[in-house]
């Protein structure tokens, strides 16, 4: 290629030198020159435009990088082989669900936003407020570095204990169905407990990676994770939120199952939240009669178990292809209660039908896998537990969510994560999901993979700079040379 440019140049610069001389001549030897020149600026440019990059440093542009040639981009790579699959397979699965979330709250909602608000859409057009502000929060936290994630665990738990206090306070606290947990601001509810997962999950894992190197006592895995967990917890019962406080439990107990507790210990911890949980649901009337109507919804099903009763009839009326989207009849006000929140799955089942509910059953699947993936992929301690504890609290609340509603868990008021209508849920877990993406990039192969994808990015900008410059002094010549 050099040799190729180098017998261009040498051709460019005689038919300029053969034009100047012959300007003094005849205007006919003028006008071939003129000619002449123009053929070899555009053979130039040809030349140009078709020979490949050489070698950096000698007027060529920089070689390309090699890593599109890779193995990677082999079409006959398995897909789960390649760097990038866990982060492309959870933001498949997160991204559908958020899709199928707002589909379905549009639907379920519509009727009863209609009757309390004057209009199909309000409650629709805040769900789809809350996921504009989460698409770019989530995109921001899959760039953020691990530093970040591990630098806000403090300041973020502390933000969310005082609002846990705070909720309590009457005056500031919300009270609806006999729990205080939202504090209104403006038209719009904030759910502390929604964050205490995220906050509870940094700390936990923060803490226990400081501490690896004592955790072989068994004193440095109990403290200060699970007193401080228990005292998220007894915030939580004090509003009450049984559903919360489940939710909140998992993600401390997958922590410190993947960090390797002992099973003695563990074994104790479970059984000692398990028997505190019994005693709890024992001892407030409201509890005991959601356990009792758990067990056979349809001996009192216009009282105590008439949600549950509904959100079967949903079910079951929606078949094997559902009775089509935006045609359910639980939906009309007077039947299933919280039916774009708590008991979304049941309309979903009801419109969609068996396969709707299946599909949204293995987009969990997918999203789980995707998390264990990136949890048993890394060589980081911090991302190994976060990733988990991210994945236990996900898939642990929509199996509560899930098993409400088809009737083989009690009702808690737990929401489906990303379908469920609701600002304070929806945001906290895009915050998540986006750093589970972040630690999905920072796998060994998959941080090397894209490295080498912005090295090939660069010089592939630095090639077409190149070309630039070159067909910009080839035709020069052209645009100096007298008409």
């Amino acid at each position: 290629m050099s040799e190729r440019m180098t017998g261009a140049r040498t051709t460019r610069a005689g038919g300029h030198g053969r034009a100047t001389g012959s300007a003094s001549g005849s205007a006919g030897a003028s006008g071939a020159s003129r000619a002449a020149s123009r053929a070899s600026v555009a053979a130039t440019a040809a030349t140009i435009a078709t020979a490949g990059p050489g070698r950096p440093g000698r007027g060529d542009p920089p070689a390309p990088d090699e890593a599109g040639e890779s193995w990677v981009d082999d079409p006959r790579t398995p897909i789960l082989d390649r760097p990038m699959a866990s982060y492309y397979l959870l933001l498949s699965s997160a991204g559908l669900l958020l899709l199928l979330g707002l589909v379905m709250v549009l639907s379920a909602s519509s009727v009863r936003s209609r009757q309390d608000f004057g209009s199909s859409y309000t409650l629709f057009l805040r769900q789809a407020t809350w996921a504009g502000i989460g698409i770019p929060l989530l995109v921001i936290a899959s760039r953020l570095p691990v530093r970040v994630f591990r630098a806000a665990a403090y300041p973020l738990l502390g933000i969310t204990v005082v609002l846990l206090m705070a909720v309590l306070v009457p005056g500031i606290g919300h009270v609806e169905n006999g729990s205080r947990q939202w504090i209104p601001v403006g038209p719009y509810t904030l759910q502390p407990s929604e964050f205490a997962k995220i906050a509870l999950l940094l700390w936990c894992s923060d803490v226990l990676v400081r501490k690896h190197r004592l955790l072989v006592d068994w004193k440095h895995l109990i403290i200060p994770v699970v007193p401080g967990f228990l005292f998220v917890d007894l915030l939580l019962m004090l509003e009450p939120d049984l559903g919360g406080s489940i939710c909140v439990t998992v993600v401390p107990l997958a922590v410190l199952w993947v960090v390797g507790t002992p099973l003695r210990i563990y074994a104790g911890l479970l059984g000692g939240m398990v028997a505190a949980a019994t005693v709890l649901a024992i001892s407030a009337p409201y509890r005991l009669e959601r356990l009792m109507s758990f067990r056979d919804p349809f001996a009192d099903a216009s009282n105590t178990g008439f949600q549950a009763v509904q959100g079967i009839y949903a079910l079951s009326s929606g078949g094997w292809w559902g009775e089509g989207l935006g045609a359910s009849k639980e939906k009309w006000p007077d039947l299933l209660p919280a039916v774009h929140t708590d008991f979304i799955l049941a309309i979903i089942g009801e419109e969609l039908g068996l396969l709707g509910s299946l599909v949204t059953v293995g987009l969990f699947g997918v999203m789980g896998y995707a998390g264990l993936r990136i949890a048993h992929r890394t060589d980081d301690l911090f991302i190994r537990l976060a990733a988990a504890g991210v994945t236990a609290w996900l898939i642990a609340q929509a199996v509560v969510n899930m098993g409400a509603v088809v009737g083989l868990l009690p009702i808690t008021g737990v929401t489906l994560p990303l379908v469920s209508f609701g600002g304070s849920a929806l945001l906290p877990t895009m915050g998540a999901l986006g750093m589970l993406l972040a630690f999905a990039r920072a796998e060994p192969d998959a941080a090397q993979y894209l490295a080498q994808r912005a090295e090939a990015r660069r010089e592939g900008r630095a090639n077409r700079v190149w070309l630039r410059r070159r067909r910009r002094s080839a035709a020069a010549p052209l645009a100096q040379d007298p008409a």
